[in-house]
């Protein structure tokens, strides 16, 4: 009889252990099945808010690029008033005789602009191309400016070669371009033209 109601017991427990494993594995089930749908529609949001985030952040861009334009140029305006400007351009004449290394700039004996040629800037003049090497200040009046070009002709001898003008500045802005050319092949190697 002993052995019966252990048998029983041991059944009885069986039985209860396979009841509450059975209901524990399919609360597992369903917790897991709730976590997989959760997540799958944090998923889903997580992507339309980072969709959202990312439009945010290029309008942002854009403002701030405009903003840096308009700053740049109240900071023209600022720094250089109409009454007081000057600006100097530099283009070279269609000719591939020699090649421009550097360019100084003086005005009034002050250096005020000095620059090395690279190989895409030299191709950009030579296409007819117009470089900005110097906005600055000057008062109404008569200026001296002193233009320096280096730079080698095309059968490789070095070219130093300098110039003198007189400019007359209003109290309208002013703007001058300096065009440069090969030594022999123009009548002027540096030419200073009021634009």
């Amino acid at each position: 009889m002993i052995k019966t109601m252990s048998s029983y017991h041991d059944s009885k427990q069986a039985r209860f252990m396979t009841a509450t494993t059975g209901k524990w594995l399919l609360v597992i089930v369903w917790v897991s099945m709730l976590m997989m749908s959760v997540n799958a529609r944090a998923e889903g949001i997580s992507k339309e808010q980072v969709k959202g985030l990312d439009e945010q952040v290029q309008e942002i861009k854009s403002d701030v690029l405009a903003i840096a334009a308009e700053l740049n140029r109240l900071e023209e305006r600022l720094l250089y008033p109409s009454n007081t400007q000057v600006s100097v351009f530099v283009s070279l004449k269609t000719d591939d005789a020699f090649l421009l290394d550097s360019l100084e700039l003086r005005v009034n004996e002050e250096a005020v602009a000095y620059h090395l040629y690279s190989y895409k800037e030299l191709e950009a003049l030579k296409k007819g191309g117009v470089q900005r090497i110097y906005t600055g200040n000057l008062n109404a009046g008569k200026h001296e400016v002193q233009v320096t070009m280096l730079g080698k002709s095309k059968g490789g001898t070095d070219l130093n070669h300098s110039e003198s003008f007189w400019i007359e500045k209003s109290i309208r802005p002013k703007a001058v371009e300096i065009s440069l050319a090969s030594p022999g092949l123009a009548n002027e190697v540096i030419e200073l033209k009021e634009l």
